[in-house]
């Protein structure tokens, strides 16, 4: 791995030196567009639209356009006047326990590394979030980008987790959910019932990615056969409709027989 960014964590008046790392990687298969009917590659001209010509990315500059029309040209000079925290340095604004982390607000994954040859500021830090059970929230800035973050351990390796601001997550409003009527409370005990028959503790490992197992397969094999395209298998016929799930309560007993779970709720 190679780090993409270097500074410092300041936790009060100590100095934790940290090296960034990308906790994360893309597998999924890359596909280039090519034209139809005589396989080329297409490309993408920046084109401008009032001289008509290529522009080269160093002649480029940003942009924003109001709502009533108004543009603002915006250069990297400019941006880099902005107040944004120090590009260097991660500050520890507090603590807080870590189950008020609303889930839907963590983004990207960062490993932080020690970035000086005796780590004990950094084991230091560690081994204070493992202890207190909580998750300090800290500012990081990457590419002229401010971001508060959620800073933990995870195998005794800090684990950056950036999150985004409050405002960038959306209220869910359906109107589908308005006076819509509670659950039976039987329908509500076999739920439960059908959870506890599917219930296990979570391993990642158990779980893959079948759609990119079978792509490659698919691809693999075209190779080989040294076809241009894959040769479409004959469509298979559309499975029946069964006109049963409108009965919630068959449904949820169908579902519980079929985990090998007989509920009893027959008997109620």
């Amino acid at each position: 791995m190679r780090s993409i960014w270097k500074g410092s964590i300041a936790f009060g008046l100590v100095n934790v030196p940290v090296k960034v790392y990308a906790a994360t990687e893309d597998h999924d298969i890359r596909f280039h567009q090519v034209h139809g009917k005589d396989r080329g590659r297409i490309k993408y001209n920046r084109v401008c639209t009032v001289c008509g010509q290529s522009i080269d990315y160093t002649d480029i500059d940003k942009a924003y356009e109001s709502p009533a029309g108004d543009q603002v040209v915006l250069t990297e000079a400019d941006l880099a006047a902005l107040p944004v925290a120090e590009k260097h340095e991660i500050p520890v604004l507090q603590f807080v326990p870590s189950d008020q982390i609303d889930p839907i607000l963590l983004s990207k994954s960062y490993y932080l590394e020690p970035g000086s040859a005796t780590p004990k500021a950094y084991i230091l830090l560690a081994a204070t979030l493992e202890k207190i059970e909580r998750t300090a929230l800290v500012t990081f800035t990457l590419r002229q980008k401010t971001r508060l973050a959620a800073l933990r351990v995870r195998d005794g390796v800090l684990v950056l987790q950036t999150l985004l601001w409050p405002d960038e997550v959306r209220t869910p409003e359906f109107a589908s959910l308005d006076g819509a009527a509670a659950p039976a409370p039987r329908e509500i005990a076999m739920a439960e019932t059908l959870v506890e028959t599917m219930s296990d503790d979570f391993d990642p490992n158990e779980f893959t990615d079948e759609y990119q197992i079978e792509l490659k397969r698919l691809l693999e094999e075209a190779i080989a056969s040294g076809a241009a395209t894959v040769p479409q298998p004959p469509e298979a016929a559309a499975k029946a409709m069964d006109t049963e799930v409108a009965d919630l309560i068959a449904t949820l007993q169908r579902s519980l027989e079929a985990s090998g779970h007989a509920s009893d709720d027959r008997r109620h």
